[in-house]
C-alpha cells in the first residue's frame, strides 16, 4: 500500500518506516509537524535545511505542516490532505504505546479515510531501542530532560554505552516519557549520511539541547 510517514527525524519514526519497507509498502512523502514561530520541527528541533537534507536522504518528498498549539490538528490533516493527493493510501506513526496518542492519529485518519499503521506498537520499549542500534541506525541525542539526564549525552549517539548511562539514571530508555529526542543521521534506509555538525549545549529551564546543524 502506498502510505504517508508521519516523520519526526527521530529513532521511532525512522524504525516505523525500516518496518514498512519491509513489509512491502510503498512510501510517496514525509509528513512533519513544523512550530510555526520557530521553523523547527516539534520535539526534535530539525530546520529547514536539515529537512531538506532528510528529503535527499530518504529519497522522500517532504510535506511540512506549520503550525502552532492551536491550529496543530487542522495543520495536520492538510498535511495528510497533500499525502493524499499525492497517492497515499495510509499513514505510518511511530507510536509505541501510548493510547491517547494513537486515538488522536487514528482519528485524523478516519476523517480522511486513510488507513493508519503502527507497525511499533505493543513492541517491548527495550526491545525497540536495541533494534534500532543492532541495524545500525545512528541517532544523535538532540535533547534530554536535565531533571533526569545529565547534558553530557547531548551529541553522543545512542549505542549500548550511552544506552547503559541512561540505565544507571533509571529512566525509560526509550524515552517515551520525553526523557530525550534523537535526530536519525545515518541508517539502512538512508541512501546517504547526514553530514552534520555539533554545535553548542544550551540550558532551556529543566531542558537541555545540543544545536546540530
Amino acid at each position: 500500500m502506498k502510505f504517508a510517514m508521519s516523520y519526526s527525524c527521530g529513532k521511532d519514526s525512522t524504525l516505523a518506516l525500516h518496518k514498512m519497507l519491509e513489509q512491502g509498502h510503498e512510501p510517496v512523502c514525509l509528513v512533519v509537524m513544523v512550530k510555526e514561530a520557530e521553523e523547527r520541527s516539534y520535539f526534535h528541533g530539525a530546520d529547514p535545511a536539515m529537512l531538506e537534507r532528510y528529503s535527499e536522504a530518504l529519497n522522500l518528498p517532504v510535506i511540512t505542516c506549520p503550525a502552532d498549539g492551536a491550529s496543530y490538528q487542522s495543520a495536520f490533516e492538510k498535511g495528510l490532505l497533500k499525502a493524499k493527493n499525492m497517492g497515499a493510501e495510509g499513514v505510518c506513526f511511530g507510536d509505541i504505546d501510548l493510547e491517547q496518542n494513537r486515538k488522536w492519529e487514528e482519528e485524523r485518519c478516519k476523517a480522511l479515510q486513510l488507513v493508519p499503521f503502527f507497525p511499533l506498537w505493543q513492541r517491548g520499549r527495550e526491545e525497540i531501542v536495541y533494534e534500532i542500534v543492532r541495524l545500525g541506525y545512528q541517532c544523535l541525542i538532540k535533547s534530554i530532560d536535565r531533571r533526569v539526564l545529565p547534558m553530557e549525552l547531548l551529541g553522543r549517539v545512542l549505542d549500548e554505552t550511552s544506552i547503559l548511562d541512561m540505565k544507571a539514571a533509571g529512566i525509560d530508555i526509550c524515552g517515551e516519557n520525553g526523557e530525550y529526542h534523537t535526530l536519525t543521521v545515518d541508517g539502512p534506509i538512508f541512501q546517504k549520511r547526514l553530514d552534520v555538525q555539533i554545535g553548542d549545549q544550551i540550558e532551556l529551564g529543566d531542558y537541555g539541547v545540543v544545536e546540530i546543524k
